[in-house]
């Protein structure tokens, strides 16, 4: 129930992307949020009120002289303790409406009547012509500098069969931008590269060894950090899970793939969030065919070499300035105070992040602790999500003070 508490003001204008709204109010009622829904004449002839009603739970609203308001002032009313408008689709016809000041509706009219303080979210919906069309790209660039914050578009096919950008994103990805946008931009401007899942050491080609990780911990790292206004890199080892919206993802196996990446891609990076749970050997002696069984019953040899030490490497590279902020996460099945604290110290780095590998892996919630130079303070067991925003606001607190020291 992220949105629980919020109310949004949902706008729809014409477009064959009508039917995803349909989706997205749904989304977002699930998610907690209030839904009154306002509708242009032409978003009438793709989808109904009827259905947006019976989506949202409310009267939906089409008409700026509408009766059904006690003032007769339905452009002031629908907004006032609105927490957000969201626009979606947003046409080409209603940029310009927006981007030029014209109310000749309730939507257009309840946009500009908004409150100074109230986010206006738009998600562009149109083909891709008219989205590359330099009149619309005038408008965005207005709108951009007038604040209002753009979804999209995606590209792709289109209805008109067509492929480029100016689709409407998905509803899941919209919430996913709408509940970004209610989240502090604490990391504006930062570049933040993240660690995620486990890794795989082949023995042979269809055997390896691993570890429990799903990534979970990781993955809500890279989104919470992408909500706070960083620009996001996640490598990854083997998940089943899906890129958070918004994130650069490069998928590697084995620690050394993970090693070489992250130095591939370290330079320039403000912070640094080891979360994988990386091997500490490799074998060495891996058969290029599958090991089969013996008659005699001999079990084969393996011989192992310890894998580099990531989140070592990367920390003896810090500049002068401070960066990249080293965080690392430590898995440990028991005495994890004692642990995490000289493993931070070993690792040479400011901030380190404990809890207990089984009773974290796989899981969707946890208990996490936070090492540094002056003790632990430990974060109660919540969503893996939530963690991941207070790991993200403390790491933004810490990086801010290396910032005034310099």
């Amino acid at each position: 129930m992220e949105l629980s508490g919020k109310k949004i003001v949902l706008g729809l204008s014409g477009g064959v992307a009508c039917y995803k709204a349909a989706e997205l109010c749904r989304a977002l009622t699930r998610a907690g949020a209030s839904v009154q829904v306002v509708m242009t004449d032409a978003a009438s002839h793709f989808i109904t009120a009827v259905t947006m009603q019976a989506l949202s739970g409310h009267p939906v609203h089409t008409s700026q002289w509408d009766a059904r308001i006690a003032n007769n002032m339905a452009h002031i009313d629908l907004t006032r303790g609105a927490d957000a408008i969201l626009i979606a689709p947003c046409s080409a016809d209603f940029l310009r409406k927006l981007a030029h000041g014209v109310c000749d509706d309730l939507l257009s009219t309840l946009c500009l009547a908004r409150p100074a303080h109230l986010p206006l979210l738009v998600a562009p919906a149109m083909n891709v012509e008219m989205w590359q069309n330099p009149a619309t790209q005038r408008n965005v660039q207005q709108l951009r500098e007038d604040g209002i914050q753009f979804f999209g578009p995606a590209a792709g096919e289109q209805a008109c069969g067509e492929t480029g950008l100016g689709r409407m994103l998905e509803p899941e990805q919209l919430l996913t931008e709408l509940i970004a946008a209610f989240q502090p931009k604490v990391l504006a401007g930062r570049r933040v590269l993240v660690t995620a899942g486990p890794t795989f050491e082949a023995i042979d080609p269809v055997r390896g060894i691993t570890n429990l990780s799903s990534g979970k911990m990781g993955y809500a790292v890279a989104r919470a950090a992408r909500e706070a206004g960083a620009e996001v890199l996640l490598i990854s080892g083997p998940t089943a899970l899906a890129t958070p919206f918004g994130v650069r993802r490069i998928d590697v196996q084995s620690a050394q793939q993970m090693h070489d990446a992250v130095l591939d891609h370290l330079d320039g990076q403000h912070v640094f969030i080891a979360v994988a749970a990386v091997a500490d050997w490799r074998v060495v002696n891996a058969s290029d065919q599958k090991l089969k069984k013996q008659a005699d019953g001999a079990v084969p040899e393996l011989q192992f070499a310890q894998n580099p030490d990531i989140l070592a490497t990367v920390a003896a590279r810090t500049n002068l300035a401070g960066f990249p902020y080293c965080v690392g996460f430590a898995a440990e099945s028991e005495n994890l105070v004692q642990f995490g604290s000289s493993k931070r110290e070993k690792k040479g780095i400011p901030l380190l992040v404990g809890n207990i590998g089984h009773n974290t892996f796989g899981q969707d919630d946890n208990t996490i602790i936070l090492f540094d130079e002056d003790g632990h303070t430990v974060l109660p067991r919540a969503s893996k999500l939530e963690l991941a925003r207070q790991l993200i606001s403390e790491i933004s607190k810490r990086i801010a003070k290396i910032s005034l020291l310099k």
